[in-house]
């Protein structure tokens, strides 16, 4: 990156984290050091924010990592938009014209909490019918086409239950080298692996042992492997036939009225231990914090650009910045003295600092003296939400 680039660079991280209000190229231009102008031009260069983010998470990061997946909606108007049309809302509960990311983060397992790699524009319907894929095809391809960098990172995919398909699955062990965590639905149809010695008679050795009745499973079969107050969990090896292969199953019950309900969690890794896969998917909900965080406070939803470059540029920088905040602010914390990590006190201390040297610029203040330090930070920490 040459010198401007990287006072851009890092005006825009700071500018994502200060405004209060709409991230547009106009509010940039009105509390930037630039022009309107020059924001809009430095949006349509490329920034490699998959590797930037990869070496924030190896630097800072606990070491334990799960990669995380997930297409998020994002709101827009106007048909000539890149990649605008009808897409899933899991807000609404319906579909919704407007754009859709396809998100990566990296789960820290240990610090529970999710780290932005890459966000990744989904295309029109027309556009994936056109290179003859599904959707499904292209969300796996945006996988193995990254399968180098994530591989740095962990050897584990974390989707939720959506991706439970077989040519999805196949393609992440096959292609992207990877394993995949999820969930599969209370309906799946499963078997009991054949571990009996051969009967010999003629014909294809027996292989499985008959279907697994979800509702009362073979507690001879499965392993018990927790039992508290909450829940119980069983594990064991199975054959899926929606997936036409061998998966480590994860049976958990949890305990209340009704003891008829379940939960399927499932690993293509049939050596991992069954608690870890567990342990990972339920850390998979961090990367819906990433979004949350994103739309209420660094602008995701605010793009003004149309063309498919800002468009990447702004996703990314925007959550990106969530990285920068949660690496400053909280990762920096011993462990034992964190509290919850929050956007929003962050985004007010940012504000507050923004103001605070746009007064001392314009007054000439000579704010920075040692005698003054205490009431700088009084300042700055000025209308946090109280812990």
């Amino acid at each position: 990156m040459s010198k401007s680039q990287k006072d851009f660079f890092i005006e825009i991280m700071l500018l994502f984290l200060s405004i209060q209000g709409r991230m547009n190229f106009l509010q940039f231009g009105r509390y930037g050091k630039f022009g309107e102008q020059r924001y809009r031009q430095q949006f349509e260069k490329q920034f490699d924010f998959l590797n930037f983010n990869k070496e924030i998470i190896l630097s800072h990061g606990s070491g334990n990592f799960a990669i995380a997946f997930d297409p998020s909606y994002i709101s827009k108007s106007g048909k000539k938009t890149y990649g605008y049309d009808k897409f899933w809302s899991g807000v609404a509960g319906q579909a919704k014209f407007g754009l859709e990311i396809s998100g990566i983060a990296a789960i820290d397992i240990d610090n529970k909490t999710a780290f932005h790699l890459e966000a990744v524009q989904t295309p029109t319907y027309a556009d994936i019918e056109e290179k003859d894929m599904n959707l499904l095809d292209w969300y796996a391809n945006i996988i193995v086409q990254r399968k180098d960098t994530f591989l740095k990172i962990s050897g584990y995919l974390v989707a939720d239950a959506y991706f439970s398909k077989k040519p999805f699955v196949d393609k992440i062990v096959a292609d992207a080298q990877m394993h995949l965590i999820s969930r599969l639905r209370n309906d799946a149809d499963l078997m009991y692996i054949y571990y009996g010695q051969p009967t010999g008679k003629k014909g294809r050795p027996k292989k499985y042992n008959g279907k697994i009745t979800l509702k009362d499973i073979d507690k001879n079969y499965f392993k018990l492997v927790l039992d508290n107050d909450q829940t119980s969990v069983y594990t064991a090896i199975v054959y899926s036939k929606g997936l036409k292969r061998n998966i480590k199953l994860v049976y958990e019950q949890p305990k209340g009225e009704s003891n008829k309900s379940y939960l399927l969690f499932f690993s293509t890794d049939l050596e991992l231990d069954a608690l870890e896969i567990l342990r990972y998917y339920k850390n998979r909900f961090q990367i819906e914090f990433l979004y949350r965080d994103g739309k209420q406070h660094t602008g995701l939803n605010d793009c003004q650009a149309r063309s498919e470059n800002k468009l990447y540029f702004h996703f990314n920088a925007s959550l990106t910045a969530i990285n920068l905040a949660k690496v400053e602010h909280w990762i920096s914390i011993p462990k034992k003295e964190r509290g919850a990590f929050s956007m929003s006190d962050i985004k007010t201390m940012y504000h507050n600092a923004l103001l605070l040297e746009r007064f001392i610029d314009v007054f000439a203040v000579p704010a920075y003296k040692l005698k003054n330090n205490k009431n700088v930070k009084e300042l700055i920490n000025f209308g946090k939400i109280a812990a």
